[in-house]
């Protein structure tokens, strides 16, 4: 009976994601050391707005497409065909970012490392979820994906910074922020490895199998929240910056340390909220959070150029928000996802969240910033988080703890007729 506990290698869970970790958090520093980088690239490539918006866009349009391309492959060949060459392409293509003349060029880097970022995605996923234990899946599903807000959100503005202050221009940053990826994918060659059993093993893997996916109530679901919740936090990542700077008059230090309350509320969030929907629920932890988020947000509309409560509004706002893509991203799409289709499940509900909320809302918020003003922008996140709320109340519950608690007491309830 404890044979199966005895079986499992918690050694390798801790180091692959560990691993994991590091590197989907790597993907976070490489694709959002841009944001606070924006003020100064436009200025030094005489852009605007809409192109601010755009150059956020164009990669998560990438990443959403390729996402659910690629997700699925790795259900197919293994997760380390698809995890080593990715972390190395996108670690090069931000080092790439720096050589950038104008916006066709950046446009043009920034959608390639959208593919190789979007590869990387669902399938480090998929990898945490094979080297989890059932009962931890949804606290290490959130603690990997996690490391994305703390690096990418929370490291990035103060980092892109600080390093304004030491090296010639812009363009080092890049550079220099490309080589732990390099790194970490070198460590992953040696520690992560494939299951034993092939996940696509599950009759053969028909091409016509993945429709199975749209089957499920809360796989469609979660790629509408996924929308909510990305705009929510999507749209404040990419134009934040300029908001402080330009609307709010703070300077380049303040907005550094404001903007770093991203990451650092959505580090705690990433992790907290999928481990508190272990004990109390996907559902209930999936509205609750995107309630809390809406209420935080419209306080956070009124306050002026406070950086003490701009930055604890926002904690406390993106702690919801990037908690909630955690959540939707990782056990509420894995559990609900077909036998031997995981980490295709998860790469169509990235993808579809990703070219709304990572993709074409950060083009919207440049167009509202570019003719109606940059305070504008923060209607489009309020509108997103707002409706998440409507939609995650039609979420079915699958967290293991309660849908055993829930068959238990069914179970319980009936033993006394059946005697």
């Amino acid at each position: 009976m404890t044979e199966p506990q005895k079986a499992w290698d918690t050694s390798y869970e801790w180091k692959a994601v560990t691993l994991l970790g590091l590197g989907f958090g790597l993907v976070g520093l490489d694709r959002w050391i841009i944001a606070p980088l924006l003020p100064f690239i436009l200025k030094d490539l005489h852009l605007d707005y809409q192109d601010a918006g755009n150059i956020i866009g164009a990669l998560g349009l990438s990443w959403g497409v390729f996402a659910a391309l690629i997700g699925g492959l790795s259900d197919k060949i293994g997760r380390r065909k698809v995890l080593i060459p990715a972390i190395i392409g996108f670690s090069l293509l931000s080092g790439l970012s720096g050589l950038a003349t104008g916006i066709v060029s950046l446009l043009v880097i920034r959608a390639i490392m959208g593919l190789t970022e979007g590869s990387f995605c669902p399938t480090s996923f998929a990898a945490t979820n094979d080297a989890s234990a059932p009962q931890r899946r949804g606290f290490n599903q959130g603690l990997q994906q996690c490391g994305f807000a703390l690096f990418g959100l929370g490291f990035a503005p103060i980092i892109a910074t600080q390093l304004l202050n030491v090296v010639p221009s812009w363009r080092w940053v890049f550079v220099a922020v490309a080589i732990p990826g390099l790194i970490v994918g070198i460590l992953m060659y040696f520690v992560i490895r494939d299951p034993v059993k092939k996940l696509a093993d599950a009759p053969d893997a028909p091409a016509g199998r993945w429709l199975e996916i749209f089957r499920n109530r809360n796989i469609v679901l979660s790629m509408f929240a996924l929308f909510c919740a990305m705009t929510g936090v999507f749209v404040l990542s990419a134009m934040l910056p300029n908001y402080l700077i330009d609307y709010l008059k703070l300077t380049p230090g303040q907005m550094g340390v404001v903007t770093s309350a991203v990451g650092f509320g959505g580090f705690v969030g990433q992790f907290a909220l999928p481990g508190i929907s272990d004990i109390f629920g996907r559902r209930i932890v999936a509205v609750t959070g995107f309630l809390g988020a809406a209420i935080l947000l419209w306080i956070f509309m009124r306050t002026g150029a406070d950086t003490t409560m701009l930055f604890i509004l926002l904690f406390v706002e993106v702690f919801f928000t990037l908690g909630l893509v955690a959540l939707l991203t990782g056990p509420i799409a894995t559990e609900s996802a077909p036998l031997g289709l995981i980490s295709s499940a998860i790469g169509i509900v990235v993808g579809a969240g990703e070219v709304f909320g990572g993709g074409i809302a950060p083009a919207i918020a440049g167009f509202v910033a570019k003719n109606y003003g940059i305070q504008n922008i923060l209607y489009l996140p309020l509108i997103g988080v707002g409706l998440g709320v409507i939609v995650c109340l039609f979420l079915k519950e699958t967290a293991p703890r309660i849908v055993q608690g829930r068959a238990g007491k069914t179970l319980a309830f009936e033993s006394p007729a059946s005697r």
